[in-house]
């Protein structure tokens, strides 16, 4: 397990192969504590390791500092602030995953503030480097009818087909991140009333997700079907490729895609431009939320740490506000919006007529 864990920043370590203090400091980063002390997931662990094999690029490409001559003195307040200016001029990123590379900086440098405390002045100019604002997207989501159409367009006469059916179900009917999905094993799936599956979400936080009839019905035909309902084989991966290993992000994404643009060429109108997996978590929290169910039950399924994450499906129901305004809405104007309130005063009229004698 601490190997497939370290897989992501080989790379990273294999371009530190001369023994600098940067590199042993940032090994003792990655390991003792990201892994060790604080037992973050292998999604940030591939997050940060990504950010500074950027850095890495950045400093031999642009300022003719190669890996192996890297070293603690480097990382200046400047240097950074020029490699967050390099990502956005030349790699083009948005001011949100600025931000995110942002982040695994000032991670390792809270770290170095007790790690190296000659150099206390220098890590905390670089952790005064302000996030940039960035827009904030609308929630993406299909509708019910979007669902259906899309689930439609999975043929059921095919192995691969079935398991396709399963995947998306499930992905839509729990809710659940892409990685988390990725990561299902048949021991994560109870299939005995009451049913639900169990999801490891961001820091490894556990919830537990009640799952519908039809849905588990179409799980344990797929289990079966894969022999996946055997004892022996409940720690495998719940979906496989046909190499028997886990799918992955990309491949999720590709299955799901080809099914959106036959489903986009019979119905343009239900399906958007820009359909994600991620897309199929919103729209199970937009349809609980406009079946009525509680933003605090939503926030458990979802797996969100703060009722104010989930809060912004609320925000983005223009019929449930609607809706809403439309109870609430007592008429304050007149019926006949025609009639004057002075037409009504007949004393008033008659003074009016004797105005113009």
């Amino acid at each position: 397990t601490r190997n497939r864990t370290l897989f992501p920043y080989t790379t990273l370590f294999r371009s530190l192969m001369k023994t600098t203090d940067f590199a042993k400091h940032l090994t003792a980063f990655f390991t003792e504590y990201l892994i060790g002390e604080r037992g973050v997931s292998p999604n940030t662990i591939r997050s940060y390791s990504e950010s500074f094999s950027l850095l890495l690029n950045f400093l031999d490409e642009q300022v003719n500092i190669k890996a192996d001559n890297l070293r603690l003195e480097h990382i200046t307040r400047k240097t950074v602030l020029n490699f967050l200016d390099w990502l956005q001029d030349t790699k083009k990123s948005s001011n949100a995953t600025r931000n995110q590379r942002l982040a695994a900086l000032r991670s390792f440098c809270t770290y170095m503030q007790y790690e190296d405390v000659k150099r206390l002045e220098q890590w905390q100019e670089i952790l005064s480097i302000k996030v940039k604002t960035h827009e904030k997207r609308s929630v993406n989501y299909l509708s019910i009818d979007g669902i259906r159409l899309l689930l439609a367009q999975i043929p059921i006469n095919t192995k691969k087909g079935r398991r396709d059916l399963a995947l998306i179900s499930l992905l839509y009917d729990s809710g659940a991140r892409v990685q988390e999905l990725i990561d299902l094993t048949p021991a994560s799936l109870k299939l005995e009333k009451p049913c639900h599956v169990t999801l490891f979400g961001k820091g490894r936080k556990k919830r537990i997700v009640p799952l519908q009839d039809e849905q588990v019905n179409l799980l344990r035909s797929y289990m079966e079907e894969n022999r996946l309902d055997l004892s022996g084989f409940n720690q495998r991966p719940l979906f496989f490729n046909s190499c028997g290993r886990k799918l992955t992000n990309s491949g999720i994404s590709y299955i799901l895609n080809n099914y959106i643009n036959h489903a986009r060429i019979q119905d343009p109108e239900l399906i958007p431009e820009k359909i994600s997996p991620h897309t199929l978590r919103h729209s199970k929290a937009m349809h609980l939320l406009q079946a009525g169910v509680n933003l605090v039950y939503i926030r458990d399924i979802l797996g969100h740490v703060s009722i104010q994450t989930t809060e912004i499906y609320a925000r983005a129901d223009s019929k449930q506000k609607r809706e809403a305004l439309e109870s609430a809405y007592v008429n304050m104007i007149p019926n006949d919006i025609t009639e004057r309130s002075w037409e009504k005063d007949q004393e008033l009229k008659i003074w009016l007529r004797n105005l113009s004698k």
